[in-house]
C-alpha cells in the first residue's frame, strides 16, 4: 500500500533531508568556500586513504592554515534549559583538536603506538563562553595552530554558529611518555608549523 507525504515530512528511508544538504558557514579565522555538490565540503587535498574514501569530509578540511570541523548539536549536549551544557563545547574543542591531527595526517593512535607510548594532555586552557548554542544548531569548530615550544604547543579554537563566536579558547597541550614532558615529534611539529612560533 503507497502512502503519501507531502514536503514537510520526515523523509523516507535512503533519502536525504534537504536540511541535510548544507554545509557550514564561514569562520573568523577562515572564510569557508562554498560546496559545489550539496551535502559536501570542498577541500583542496586528495581524501585520507582506507575508511576516509568513504566519508572524506567527515574530519572536517583544512582551510588556510587552520582545521575547519562541522558539529551538529544533539539532544545529548544540551541541559535542561534547552541550551548547550558547557562541557559539551570542551568535547566539541577536543574533537577540533583530534581532527586537525588527523588532517595533517598525524593519528594519535599511531603517535602512541610507534613512540612508546607517547600522548598529548591538555596542561592549560583559558576559555570564554560568549553565546549559547540549542539542539539541532549547526556549528563550526575552528582549529589553529597559535604557538609551538620544546615539549608543548598551544592551539587558537573558536566554536561558531555562522558568524557568531560562541565559544574562544586557547588550549596549551604537552606532549608525555611514562608521565614525563617529552619533545614534540618533527612530524608534527612541521605539519603544524604553517604560521606557528617554533622554539
Amino acid at each position: 500500500m503507497s502512502e503519501k507525504r507531502d514536503a514537510n515530512t520526515s523523509p523516507s528511508r535512503g533519502e536525504v533531508a534537504p536540511q541535510a544538504r548544507e554545509g557550514v558557514g564561514n569562520s573568523s579565522l577562515v572564510n569557508v568556500a562554498p560546496s559545489p555538490h550539496p551535502g559536501s565540503l570542498t577541500r583542496s587535498d586528495p581524501p585520507p586513504q582506507g575508511e576516509g574514501d568513504r566519508w572524506p569530509h567527515l574530519s572536517g578540511i583544512m582551510q588556510e592554515g587552520a582545521h575547519v570541523l562541522p558539529i551538529r548539536v544533539y539532544y545529548e549536549d544540551t541541559d535542561f534549559s534547552a541550551r548547550v551544557y558547557h562541557a559539551s563545547y570542551l568535547r566539541f574543542l577536543e574533537r577540533g583538536r583530534t581532527e586537525i591531527l588527523r588532517a595533517v595526517e598525524v593519528a594519535q593512535s599511531d603517535l602512541h603506538a610507534e613512540m612508546g607510548g607517547l600522548a598529548f594532555v591538555v596542561r592549560k586552557m583559558t576559555i570564554d563562553f560568549l553565546g549559547a548554542a540549542v539542539m539541532d544548531d549547526i556549528l563550526t569548530v575552528v582549529t589553529r595552530s597559535k604557538e609551538m615550544r620544546g615539549a608543548s604547543m598551544t592551539l587558537e579554537q573558536e566554536v561558531r554558529r555562522g558568524e557568531e563566536v560562541l565559544v574562544r579558547a586557547d588550549v596549551m597541550v604537552a606532549a608525555v611518555r611514562d608521565g614525563r614532558a617529552v619533545r614534540i615529534p618533527d612530524n608534527l611539529r612541521v605539519a603544524l608549523s604553517g604560521n606557528t612560533e617554533v622554539c
